[in-house]
């Protein structure tokens, strides 16, 4: 697969850097398409691609520092490896597939060959993960870029709590690319150009984006399509098989017990079971509104919510 530039990006103003991300998918759409992303849904980035909301962008300070330690972290791989990342300051455009976009942070040559390179920041708490290797979004995200650019293997390194430096050799997997492609594809034409909204998923990003944006009702009562039957027909099997599993790890919870009666700490094999005791201080509410009304009224918090029951 050959790659041609779409658009040259360096000094490019942000604004236009995300109009131009919206003619095609990039490598961190990939994760949010395949429903990995716990930040964004599907749901969104169709609404993005279709101009319906404005691109995000995002003005955190981990964003803002992210940006900042790129060339620190770009800089440091270089100083561990000896391999020279020269930056490519140019939006990518596949030549087979067009909506595939790539904007790489580098590229290296090693030993005569073009390898890509992918500089990340992250948090403290992801450490045991980067440990490990490579997250599951960034490896989609890659491996797009590969698929864009033909690329056989890409470097990426990480910064992570701010003290501790990790790179990783991602190699091109020629059949996770092709499940890529295919998913990109199927988004991109039916949901995109076809102008279908997505079904939305149960990830957490779709979750939060419904909570937000219809957090009010407007108190009307609708007609649903036909097809929404066999949807409260699922929730209902569902629900159901969570309730019965409940009961079932309830009654397996209490076996525990059984064994461990007064103990706190029991072992079996290279496994530990615990019952801890746990003290817990709470604000007794019925008795401060009784007592001491005035109090209770000036302290009172109200939040609201919307709760969604299938009758």
């Amino acid at each position: 697969m050959r790659a041609i530039v779409k658009v040259k990006t360096k000094n490019m103003k942000k604004e236009d850097w995300l109009k131009y991300r919206t003619e095609g998918i990039g490598g961190s759409d990939v994760s949010v398409i395949a429903g990995i992303n716990p930040y964004r849904s599907a749901y969104q980035l169709w609404l993005e691609k279709t101009g319906r909301i404005e691109p995000e962008q995002s003005d955190s300070e981990y964003a803002y520092f992210g940006t900042l330690l790129e060339p620190i972290v770009r800089n440091e791989f270089t100083a561990r490896t000896g391999l020279k990342v020269r930056a490519k300051n140019m939006l990518l455009q596949s030549e087979e597939y067009p909506f595939m976009l790539a904007n790489l942070d580098g590229v290296i040559n090693e030993n005569g060959e073009t390898v890509l390179f992918e500089a990340k920041t992250a948090s403290a708490y992801k450490k045991e993960v980067w440990e490990e290797g490579v997250p599951a979004e960034y490896v989609l995200q890659v491996q797009h870029y590969m698929a864009v650019t033909g690329a056989k293997k890409t470097y990426v390194a990480a910064m992570v709590g701010g003290n501790h430096f990790y790179y990783h050799a991602v190699e091109r997997d020629e059949g996770l690319i092709a499940k890529i492609i295919a998913m990109e594809k199927c988004f991109w034409e039916i949901n995109v150009l076809g102008d279908t909204e997505p079904v939305p998923d149960g990830s957490e990003a779709t979750t939060a984006y419904f909570n937000e944006c219809f957090s009010q009702s407007n108190g009307e009562t609708i007609s649903l399509p036909e097809e929404v039957l066999s949807i409260c027909e699922a929730y209902d099997r569902i629900s159901q098989q969570l309730k019965e599993m409940g009961t079932e790890k309830d009654a397996l919870a209490n076996q525990l017990k059984s064994y461990l009666k007064e103990a706190e700490v029991g072992i079996v094999g290279e496994r530990k079971v615990m019952w801890k005791q746990v003290k817990k201080s709470g604000l007794d509410t019925k008795r401060l509104q009784q007592e001491k009304p005035d109090v209770y009224t000036d302290y009172l918090m109200q939040s609201q919510y919307r709760r969604l029951t299938v009758a």
